[in-house]
């Protein structure tokens, strides 16, 4: 499919409803822009959301992931005789 578009004084474009509908794009979501030999590649983008964690959830969550000295001397014997 190919559609015209025409850019903005403010280097703007409207997507052309054809190819929102295609791609699944409404008002608002994000799209990526790649520049490729020359021409332009549009494509549906994601936004995931990033959680900040505090230093004491994060040492909280080392404590519960240690392993006794019993389990890590398994492991790291069973680890090396794979080899």
């Amino acid at each position: 499919m190919s559609e015209t578009a025409t850019v903005s004084s403010r280097g703007q474009i409207t997507l052309p409803s054809g190819l929102r509908k295609l791609l699944g794009i409404k008002g608002g979501d994000v799209v990526i822009l790649e520049h490729r030999r020359g021409e332009i590649v549009l494509k549906p983008g994601v936004v995931l959301e990033i959680q900040n964690y505090s230093d004491a959830q994060i040492a909280r969550w080392d404590a519960e992931d240690r392993l006794d000295e019993k389990t890590r001397a398994r492991i790291l014997d069973r680890a090396s005789s794979s080899r």
